[in-house]
């Protein structure tokens, strides 16, 4: 019963018994504390008491904190706004001075070399801004910077400064060797004159405004008796505040809209919020844009190409009397050159070429050294290469034109606008009137890409909805054949296989999905960008994809394995991207208004400043030598492979969103804000 060797216990008496306490009198155990039951309520009472007051302590603590997190919401919510707004200030503040200095660069060369020293000390004065003096100037202490505020205002001082101590003296000459009829100083009256005529209507304008009339006003005092030039200037002066009305993001006043879109032409451009909306915009009136020559980088033609609406263009080959004769047989007058804006935080040294003329195109080696590149003498010469390019069709499509493809057989052009594809035959000449129209998407979404198989009997619409929607366009009547529906809220970019067998489309969650077009299912999903996936193209042998995105990366993606290979990271988010067919170049179009051509396996690329405004679309010819690129600045411009000499370029009325190359690289279509597309033919 017991465990072995383990006598048994020695039996105890019942707790409460007699014998119980005396055992414990004799052990010496303290005796227990007995209650009774009314002083056990007692106590309960007393412990309860003493739960509730601590109850209430904290009760009252808990709402004095949560006081507290509703003030500090509240300071949250005050400290957002007063950083949202001057984060909207910092972007009109920088405009501000990137205009400033696209004048003030072309100020210069006018001077003599004694003013331009201090036009360029002037301007160093104003950019070297303390912080103090910052702080002093917008009264905020706890507040965001805003390093652009100040030095726009001190730049606009320092340069008016400089002007007037130019004042009554006379100019040198021009540094090319040019006269300068009429720009002696001595009118100090009508600089005056012509700035107090301005000080009145300037009061009620922006600040960038402001900046810009002020900077034209002192522009025109540098020519006495120059009012032709002045009146021009304030006269395109009244169309580039239209067209700012037009392109730039209202975040003043436009509550309803997106603050991460970026309105190009009333479509709306994804952008992040905390960015600069909008590059430079041109200060050059129209007809003072010049067109480099071949064989050196940014030397300026004796003529250039007249550019402008209903546009044709003349290569920078000629020389000023072909220029002018090829001109006058196309009805266009030259255009006299002019020099190109300087390039943002490159050195005065490297931004002209040994001739002396502003650079445009830079290499940029593995340790980021950039050098002006010296272009071959055959830059511009050879099989393939054009020579300039014509229009030869305007199609009125009736609403903003974000999408263009042209056929292989290159008789059918495909635009794409707000609800619908329009289809146009430009095999005849003369007016053109759309022959089919495809209703896609909703009626008020704009189609942001279409893409039409190689045997024309296919068209693939994506735009501002889940939906892709593929049409068969080999019945009498054009149908959707199927849809392919996604869970981002809009498609920006589409890519078909070589094989027509498979469709990529960049969505704007970040994710570049992957469609079986035969049997019309998802497949997969490359994800990696962290916002909207913008643009897209595709290897000619179908094994790599490479993506931009508004996260300021380009990707590339290896279809096989279906996995990353590489990623290029940027300063500014990625509008635009093409793939040479015949080599190994990339070239991206930027929102900083930069055309970048990288080396897909090496770190060297180019970087190439003709643009003035954001990138919108850009495309490889398919022989591989040359490329187009599209800009909200209103150019069209082509570009030799990879080390971008200007072929030619064209000046159109409004932004560029699109571009198509025919597969035999005899046309180029385009898609603007005016409402239509334009052909070109190209001219070898």
């Amino acid at each position: 019963m017991f465990p072995q060797n383990r006598p048994p216990a020695p039996l105890q008496p019942p707790p409460g018994s007699s014998a119980s306490a005396a055992a414990a009198a004799a052990s010496g155990a303290p005796q227990a504390l007995k209650l009774t039951y009314p002083e056990t309520l007692d106590r309960i009472k007393e412990e309860f008491q003493f739960l509730q007051t601590q109850y209430h302590s904290l009760k009252m603590e808990c709402e004095k904190l949560a006081t507290e997190k509703t003030e500090i919401q509240r300071h949250y919510v005050m400290y957002y706004e007063m950083s949202y707004g001057l984060n909207i200030e910092m972007h009109k503040q920088t405009e501000i001075a990137k205009r400033l200095n696209v004048i003030c660069a072309q100020l210069i060369p006018f001077l003599s070399q004694e003013h331009q020293q201090q036009v360029v000390q002037a301007m160093e004065r104003a950019k070297q801004v303390t912080m103090g003096e910052l702080n002093a100037s917008i009264g905020v202490r706890r507040l965001p910077p805003l390093p652009h505020t100040l030095q726009a205002q001190h730049l606009s001082q320092h340069v008016a400064q400089g002007l007037q101590g130019l004042h009554s003296m006379q100019m040198g000459p021009h540094p090319g060797g040019l006269p300068h009829p009429g720009l002696a100083l001595g009118g100090g009256s009508s600089l005056l004159a012509l700035s107090g005529a301005l000080g009145a209507q300037l009061a009620a304008k922006e600040g960038h405004e402001r900046a810009h009339l002020e900077a034209a006003a002192a522009a025109s005092s540098m020519s006495n008796g120059d009012k032709g030039r002045t009146a021009d200037y304030l006269s395109n002066g009244k169309k580039r505040r239209a067209d700012e009305k037009e392109f730039m993001t209202d975040y003043g006043s436009d509550a309803d809209k997106s603050d991460d879109n970026l309105v190009v032409d009333e479509v709306s451009w994804p952008v992040f919020a905390s960015q600069n909306p909008l590059a430079v915009q041109g200060a050059y009136p129209p007809g003072a844009f010049s067109l480099p020559p071949p064989g050196v980088n940014g030397e300026l033609a004796g003529a250039a190409a007249a550019y402008g609406a209903g546009l044709h263009l003349v290569s920078p080959q000629m020389n000023g009397s072909a220029a002018a004769a090829a001109a006058a047989g196309y009805g266009r007058s030259p255009v006299s050159p002019h020099p190109h804006m300087r390039v943002p935080g490159l050195p005065a040294s490297l931004q002209s070429t040994a001739s002396g003329k502003p650079a445009y195109s830079f290499h940029v080696s593995a340790d980021g050294q950039m050098q002006p590149v010296p272009f071959p003498p055959d830059a511009l010469l050879g099989p393939g290469i054009p020579r300039h390019a014509r229009q030869i069709h305007t199609l009125n499509h009736g609403e903003v034109v974000c999408a263009v493809t042209i056929s292989t057989s290159t008789r059918h052009v495909y635009t794409g606008g707000k609800g619908c594809v329009k289809v146009w035959d430009i095999s005849q000449p003369g007016s053109k009137s759309a022959m089919a129209q495809l209703d896609c998407l909703n009626r008020d979404n704009y189609i942001r890409s279409c893409k039409l198989l190689p045997d024309g009997r296919t068209l693939i619409v994506g735009g501002e909805a889940s939906t892709l929607s593929i049409w068969d366009l080999a019945t009498p009547t054009p149908r959707i054949k199927a849809e392919l529906t996604s869970s981002a809220p809009a498609c920006y970019a589409l890519a078909i296989s070589p094989d027509n067998k498979v469709c990529f489309s960049c969505c704007s969650d970040g994710n570049i999905v992957v469609w079986d077009l035969h049997n019309q299912t998802l497949v997969r999903q490359f994800q990696g960008h962290t916002d909207g996936a913008s643009c897209i193209d595709i290897s000619n042998d179908g094994t790599k994809l490479w993506t931009g995105g508004l996260d300021n990366t380009v990707r590339c993606w290896d279809l096989r394995e279906g996995r990353q290979l590489q990623q290029h990271d940027f300063t500014s988010q990625i509008f635009s991207l093409g793939y040479c067919p015949t080599g190994e170049w990339l070239a991206v179009g930027m929102e900083s208004s930069n055309v970048e051509v990288l080396h897909v396996s090496k770190p060297d690329k180019y970087q190439l400043h003709l643009h003035e405004s954001c990138v919108l679309s850009l495309k490889f010819a398919y022989c591989g030598k040359w490329f187009v690129s599209t800009g909200k600045d209103n150019l069209l411009n082509a570009w030799r492979t990879p080390y971008g000499s200007s072929i030619f370029q064209s000046k159109e009325s409004s932004s560029v969103l699109s571009c198509d190359i025919s597969p035999d690289d005899q046309f180029i279509v385009t898609g603007s804000g005016d409402k239509k597309a334009t052909v070109y033919e190209v001219i070898y």
